[in-house]
């Protein structure tokens, strides 16, 4: 990868700082539910370090190792998520049932921005890969299988997220649930007639209903 800083790790780290923004609105219902949340961040911040802040990108980024660095704050920023979610779920399996209502709102909170300008499957599935966090893009983890006017199908190709949920004890269906969730609720806020569906376990697809 390239030593210079270019448009793709610009949108890169904008995903990256998106789902520390979660991370937030998660820790901040944590704390309004009365949970010690402080508490579990204390361990969860000494072993996978604290969120970006949004900070400005080449303040922060390792020029010398761009692409590693991008790697390494991916691998964090997933591992914070699943420690906290999986220590909420711990603490009372009813509040997963919270995160969903959480995760749905963020999910439509971020596509109003876009209501009623996406009128194909194609530009909302483009759209929804500016937020969602899939690895690095040389991994090329989802695959368009189908793509028309109608509706857009991918398959995704390999779990990315597994090995953070292991290392943490947590069951990382928690992480596909939340996050189907999250994608729902934006595309289907996008409007005109865009609907979201999950076909089977590791193929979705966008269409318009």
């Amino acid at each position: 990868m390239s030593l210079f800083l270019g448009k793709i790790h610009y949108w890169l780290y904008n995903k990256i700082v998106w789902a520390e923004s979660l991370e937030e609105e998660i820790i901040g219902w944590a704390k309004k539910a009365g949970l010690p949340v402080e508490e579990w961040l204390q361990p969860i911040y000494s072993r996978y370090g604290m969120p970006t802040g949004n900070k400005p990108l080449e303040e922060i980024i390792d020029t010398s190792n761009i692409h590693g660095w991008l790697q390494q704050t991916i691998a964090k920023a997933e591992s914070r998520q699943a420690a906290l979610i999986t220590q909420i779920i711990n603490d009372n399996k009813a509040n997963k049932d919270e995160l969903l209502n959480l995760f749905s709102k963020q999910g439509s909170a971020v596509a109003s921005q876009y209501e009623g300008k996406i009128n194909t499957p194609e530009d909302a599935y483009k759209i929804l890969n500016d937020f969602i966090l899939e690895g690095m893009p040389c991994d090329r983890v989802a695959e368009v299988v189908d793509n028309n006017d109608q509706e857009i199908v991918w398959r995704t190709t390999a779990c990315l997220h597994k090995f953070y949920w292991d290392e943490v004890q947590g069951d990382v269906q928690n992480f596909y649930d939340l996050r189907e969730g999250w994608i729902k609720a934006f595309v289907e806020t996008l409007g005109n007639g865009l609907r979201y569906m999950k076909v089977s376990a590791d193929t979705q697809k966008i269409q318009r209903t």
